[in-house]
């Protein structure tokens, strides 16, 4: 019981991340040069959830700008908002299933507490 609980907080803390990182992608939507980052979950040792965040290289759209006298084409940020919210609506849920899981698993231990009490 104490394990599967355990593995739901490491679910949690993970999300969080999660979403952390998403949030910086949101945030430098307009940065020029950003590169998004991703974070990808892993079942880790002892039934752990474990984040990995790794840096998404693909290019952004290139605009054209004056500097000056000079015409300089410059790198946008790689995120793209299509992509960004519909990820984050299914990491709140995800969220909100192991906090669930949390909540049920404590009712069940008080439960069982006031039983043998």
């Amino acid at each position: 019981m104490i394990s599967s609980i355990n593995g739901s907080i490491s679910a949690l803390k993970a999300l969080g991340k999660k979403v952390a990182v998403a949030a910086d992608n949101v945030a430098n939507l307009q940065s020029k040069g950003f590169k998004k980052k991703r974070a990808v979950l892993q079942e880790g040792q002892q039934k752990q959830v474990t984040v990995q965040i790794e840096k998404i290289d693909t290019p952004g759209p290139i605009v054209t700008e004056i500097e000056g006298e000079k015409i300089v084409e410059k790198e946008l940020s790689n995120v793209d908002l299509v992509e960004e919210i519909p990820q984050t609506i299914v990491t709140q849920r995800h969220y909100e299933a192991n906090l669930k899981a949390v909540q049920t698993q404590d009712e069940v231990l008080k439960t069982i507490v006031d039983l043998k009490g």
